[in-house]
């Protein structure tokens, strides 16, 4: 009989499913995983270090580009820290604005996982499914912001600007004509607002096209139920946050905990597993698509009926407006030292936490009183979880790797800084 031993083969660090420049060392007996070991940093480009070079404002940019599918939330964990420190509260519609738009995030970045997740097990259709429904709402981004990436949108004081009243509409071309261009632009029509409220109500019913795919597919349970069980009591001890949490049964969502923005009066559900498996961590993000559109909708009808500033009026801190800057020489200077120095923040600590997609991510930040953060650490979610992958996968088989991977959502943008 040939002599059967153990042999160690690499994971990644250019494999589809690793999700991100992760190399995953497996010790193999057999099929069988009997160690992973990951190996992280292929991605590492100093943003903590870089931060601590430039004005507050310039680092904003690089908060989109850590975990580059919720952009936005990184921003906004960001953009409270040095608001703790300023000792600035942006108004109640800038409020509004950062939790819409985190809700939406929070859609953007399940659609992404929903998608990647279904294509690493072997579903297809999927993934052409949830990036239609990305696609429009990318298109939020850039009406907002300019980009449909990375953002920039939250301020330290607000938002960058108030929402639009007209949405940029399709043109004619030769795949959108016609009756195609009409419908296309049907929602179009109005402002982002009527956009998004369109996009809301049609939702439900796109969640339940992913619903009938994947939730009774045996195919599909037959891959994730029972696989990268995680206890309640070991899932805090690994230090698991968000769905990784929420799936192995522990309510805690910091929306609810410790609101911030306009949460503590926007009506939603935590949806929690009970196994703390793949396939209960797959129904806890499925739920949350349909409370985050709960949110988006309550925010859209209070942002109907509530007009206001949406940035502090406080020009060391907001750059003035370009009609107010051409006009008066105090709002000259206090623009060219905004764009120059930036702004100076007092001494001191501050840290910050926002409930993004994939966990709690947030922000600390050291202030030594100078024009630049003395020190900036960030507490990415996906580290933690990446941390459990041997404990996760042991004993599973290698093609099990591939959905405990998926399960865990991670990017490496934030887990490498």
């Amino acid at each position: 009989m040939a002599e059967i031993r153990n042999y160690t083969m690499n994971f990644g660090p250019q494999h589809p499913a690793a999700h991100g420049v992760l190399r995953l060392v497996l010790e193999m007996d057999g099929e069988v995983v009997r160690h992973a070991d990951p190996h992280i940093g292929l991605l590492h480009r100093g943003t903590e270090k870089l931060a601590e070079s430039k004005p507050y404002n310039q680092s904003i940019a690089y908060m989109d580009r850590l975990d580059y599918v919720s952009m936005m939330c990184n921003e906004h964990a960001y953009v409270r820290s040095i608001e703790q420190l300023l000792g600035v509260e942006a108004p109640i519609r800038a409020q509004y604005i950062r939790t819409m738009f985190d809700e939406i995030t929070r859609i953007l970045n399940h659609l992404m996982w929903l998608g990647t997740h279904a294509l690493d097990l072997g579903a297809m259709t999927l993934f052409l499914y949830a990036f239609r429904e990305r696609e429009q709402l990318m298109d939020c981004y850039e009406a907002v912001s300019g980009a449909r990436l990375h953002a920039t949108y939250y301020r330290p004081g607000g938002v960058y600007r108030d929402l639009p009243d007209t949405m940029p509409q399709f043109r004619e071309s030769k795949w959108t004509k016609g009756k195609g261009l009409k419908q296309a632009n049907e929602w179009r029509s109005g402002s982002l607002l009527d956009f998004i409220e369109a996009f809301a109500q049609d939702f439900p019913t796109r969640v339940a096209e992913y619903e009938t795919l994947l939730t009774d597919n045996r195919i599909w349970k037959q891959r994730t139920v029972g696989i990268g069980e995680v206890s309640p009591e070991r899932a805090l001890q690994l230090g698991f946050t968000g769905p990784m949490l929420r799936g192995s049964g522990l309510a805690w969502d910091l929306r609810k905990k410790q609101p911030y923005a306009a949460y503590a009066d926007l009506d939603f559900d935590i949806p929690v597993g009970t196994n703390g498996d793949c396939y209960d961590r797959y129904l806890v993000r499925m739920e949350e698509l349909t409370q985050s559109n709960r949110i988006i909708q309550q925010c859209v009808t209070w942002l109907r009926s509530n007009p206001g500033p949406v940035t502090v009026d406080n020009h060391k801190v907001v750059p003035p407006s370009r009609q107010s800057m051409k006009e008066g020489m105090e709002n000259l200077i206090h623009h060219f030292k905004l764009f120059t120095e930036g702004y100076i923040v007092p001494e001191g600590e501050a840290y910050a936490a926002v409930e993004a997609p994939k966990g709690e991510f947030g922000a600390y930040i050291v202030s030594d009183g100078s024009n630049k953060p003395f020190r900036l650490h960030l507490r990415a979610p996906g580290f933690a979880h990446l941390s459990a992958m041997n404990e996760m996968v042991k004993g599973h088989m290698l093609a099990d790797v591939v959905a405990v991977i998926g399960t865990q959502d991670i990017v490496f943008g934030e887990i490498d800084r």
